[in-house]
């Protein structure tokens, strides 16, 4: 279900007539299980028709509000999108946005009379600050071409509706491919650098993936790729940014996706190498335990099919939060290479041995790193399922997904839950 704001006519103001148009098309696209799209370029509500232009927009964010969970909604920003039409994509599960589009709820004018301070339209709500600062933009495209085509793309991976799968694609890539690359992609040294995305690619049927806010939260990556010619979500922790580490954003991102693929029926794979969340003052002032919080959730009420590939680190609260065995996955497994403990041995050694000589020290560090950092403990004790050679997790993977694509689960019967917002 397609609807254009068009912002030639007016400047695009949203009057009581057009906000009613976005509310009768999102009732539409929910009763008739479409997929919600919309356009959006709107300087506000119309000012001349006053109050009524602001109960049509409640109307319509209602409607928006109403589709979420049941259709994909996805809005393309193409032009301004000031102050209530910004909130409206802040609904929508993806946004689109051009080169030359700004999104913002209050804007330069407001912002210098309170401030003081003078900003332009596209410092405050461009498409930079969106796509690295807010997390507002899914994606960013030259132009409106441009935009259609990343629609038709990222719509390939999405069902229609709550109550169907993802058609499945045709691909010529065998699922029992082995991926011996996968491990040599991951440096000898536990502290080198890489990109997980060329894990991921390996993975893929054909190497391809479809990455989200790759800009925002770059610690994190979400993405969707195809196995088997099947749609799969993907959430990996990127070395390359922070060391894999958690932080607000990144914990956010990654609730959010989660969320959005068990609500449409799109099964998880989890890449994790993390050494923790990233301390320090600023993010525990801010919210790290609250934020934290909703990735614990996401993963915890999701019920898709769900699998959890240990490459390397896996310490601490990123253990538990990237999807660990207690958490409720179907299947986890392990490289040899990954470590799975409280914490790394260097830590430990600083609580542990803080009055230790440098070689008391040292001797702690490598007894613990070969007595606990692998995941043959973890093994044993039965929170990892199998530690497999990286060449093998193509097939093993493909092959969880087939056994778990009838998999069902009995939901608690509530009103709804209470995610710690």
């Amino acid at each position: 279900m397609w609807t254009d704001v068009d912002s030639s006519h007016h400047r695009g103001a949203l009057s009581a007539a057009a906000s009613e148009v976005i509310a009768h098309a999102a009732k539409t696209a929910r009763d008739q299980r479409l997929p919600l799209v919309l356009s959006m370029g709107s300087s506000g509500a119309d000012i001349i028709e006053g109050v009524a232009a602001l109960h049509g927009w409640g109307r319509a964010a209602r409607a928006i509000a109403d589709c979420s969970g049941v259709v994909p909604t996805i809005t393309i920003v193409n032009g301004p999108a000031v102050s209530g039409p910004a909130l409206l994509i802040g609904l929508s599960d993806f946004v689109i946005m051009t080169a030359d589009s700004y999104a913002f709820v209050t804007g330069p004018t407001m912002v210098a009379e309170f401030t003081g301070v003078e900003i332009s339209n596209d410092e405050l709500g461009g498409t930079d600050a969106h796509a690295r600062q807010s997390g507002v933009a899914s994606m960013v495209v030259s132009d409106d071409q441009s935009a259609l085509i990343a629609l038709e793309h990222l719509l390939t991976y999405l069902p229609s509706h709550v109550d169907e799968i993802a058609l499945r694609v045709n691909t010529s890539d065998p699922v029992d491919r082995l991926t011996p690359e996968a491990g040599r992609a991951i440096p000898n040294s536990a502290t080198g650098s890489y990109d997980i995305r060329k894990v991921i690619r390996i993975l893929a049927d054909d190497e391809e993936m479809f990455e989200l806010r790759d800009r925002w939260a770059p610690n994190v990556v979400t993405a969707f790729i195809t196995i088997g010619g099947e749609s799969v979500g993907v959430v990996a922790n990127q070395p390359m940014a922070l060391a894999g580490t958690l932080d607000i954003s990144a914990s956010q991102k990654a609730a959010r996706f989660v969320s959005f693929c068990d609500s449409f029926n799109i099964p998880l794979l989890t890449l994790v190498v993390s050494a923790g969340f990233y301390p320090g003052k600023d993010l525990e002032w801010r919210g790290m335990i609250r934020h934290g919080g909703q990735l614990v959730f996401a993963y915890a009420r999701a019920t898709v099919p769900r699998v959890c590939v240990i490459l390397r680190k896996s310490y601490g609260g990123a253990y538990i939060v990237m999807d660990s065995k207690t958490m409720g996955n179907d299947l986890c497994l392990a490289w040899p290479t990954a470590e799975l403990a409280v914490m790394g041995a260097g830590q430990a050694a600083a609580i542990l041995q803080r009055r230790a000589t440098a070689k008391e020290r040292a001797a702690f560090e490598s007894d613990y790193s070969e007595r606990l950092l692998n995941p043959y403990i973890a093994a044993e004790r039965g929170y990892i399922d199998a530690v497999i050679d990286p060449s093998e997790t193509r097939r093993e993977i493909a092959a969880a997904f087939v056994m778990l694509r009838d998999k069902r689960e009995r939901l608690i019967s509530r009103k709804h839950d209470n995610t710690p917002l």
